[in-house]
């Protein structure tokens, strides 16, 4: 899975009709539980999908321009544009692959 940083966010945006960007961060169990279900979804949709992962803490800008307040949260994007639905806490593979074949 791609880290993404503050940089590099809104490149990955403009260059990606669908995206799913995991506000995590290292000492975070939850996001640690998530984490393998994540790279899963890399690996499954790569080439239809960008995935990726920021690191909260490195990344205040994107952190605080989405109000991300808890990690691990899931935001998805749809031809650059922000969508409702988020996910915040864990969660199982079938909730978030339901999401992203709604994107699709």
């Amino acid at each position: 899975m791609t880290n993404i940083t503050d940089s590099t966010f809104n490149e990955v945006l403009a260059n990606n009709s669908v995206c799913v960007f995991d506000f995590s961060a290292t000492w975070c169990g939850p996001c640690k539980k998530i984490a393998p279900i994540m790279e899963e979804l890399y690996e499954e949709y790569k080439g239809k999908v960008f995935v990726g992962k920021i690191d909260v803490d490195e990344n205040p800008e994107a952190t605080e321009q989405f109000g991300i307040r808890n990690v691990p949260t899931i935001i998805f994007f749809k031809n650059g544009e922000l969508q409702q639905d988020r996910i915040i806490g864990a969660t199982d593979k079938n909730s978030l692959e339901r999401k992203i074949n709604e994107l699709l």
